[in-house]
């Protein structure tokens, strides 16, 4: 089976490829810049260099690889989420949610994808009972930069989920920390470590449905339920462990 991974060199895409190459899929990774080309190409996968706001050249490039399977990784935040460039960095990350996810999603159809898994997040729920489930409204009426996160956030997923015949996974992750992330040590619940991101966009190619699943450690926030009982999420998971499939 054909992966089509776009954001292969961010944090979660570092961790997804090894663990894709090893359960025997055919990676086809994207990157923004030529210098990080030979790094996916060692790591096993077919490297593309291309911009998820250049449609026509995505169009092409998703056509030209002919995937089982479209994932978006795609992140546009500061190095190590340095403060003082988080509110510029917030306005990129909505517009790669928005701009560049409706591109990947056009791509997908043109390409005749059949599934299309993206990365959400999941601390953008409207007040109301703990813990959230999937189905619980997003904070549409937010205010000042969360307004901006939380807008980008329901222009991805809407893509994702309302683009048939396209079957749309949105994973919506915790707080990630772990390597590449900027931070060791969980912050903020609901958090989740990198690998155990990973491992879940693993197992949602096989064993994912449509639809929405919150990604995180155990928390009073999320109920994380339906991604342990469909997906077999093990939040414990760490890169070199078995995943199971």
């Amino acid at each position: 089976m054909k992966i089509f991974l776009a954001g292969a060199t961010g944090a979660i895409g570092k961790r997804l490829v090894p663990l894709l190459i090893e359960s025997g899929f055919q990676v086809i990774g994207t990157t923004r810049t030529q210098s990080r080309a030979e790094g996916l190409r060692a790591a096993g996968a077919e490297p593309i260099v291309v911009n998820a706001f250049d449609r026509a050249s995505l169009v092409r490039a998703v056509l030209a690889a002919h995937p089982d399977v479209v994932m978006q990784q795609l992140t546009d935040l500061p190095p190590g989420l340095d403060p003082s460039q988080m509110i510029e960095g917030t306005r990129r990350n909505a517009r790669i949610r928005s701009e560049g996810t409706k591109n990947l999603v056009a791509a997908a159809l043109e390409a005749g994808v059949s599934r299309f898994i993206a990365q959400s997040i999941a601390w953008m729920y409207a007040a109301g009972p703990e813990p959230h489930a999937e189905d619980d409204a997003l904070d549409v009426d937010a205010q000042g930069t969360r307004a901006i996160t939380v807008t980008g956030v329901a222009t991805l997923e809407h893509f994702v989920l309302a683009s048939p015949p396209i079957d749309g996974i949105v994973l919506r992750y915790g707080h990630l920390y772990g390597p590449g992330t900027g931070t060791d040590a969980p912050g903020e619940p609901p958090s989740l470590h990198v690998d155990a991101a990973a491992a879940a966009a693993l197992v949602a190619i096989e064993k994912g449905r449509v639809g929405i699943y919150n990604i995180a450690e155990a928390n009073s926030y999320i109920s994380t339920e339906k991604a342990r009982s469909e997906l077999g999420f093990e939040a414990a998971y760490r890169l070199g462990r078995a995943v199971n499939r």
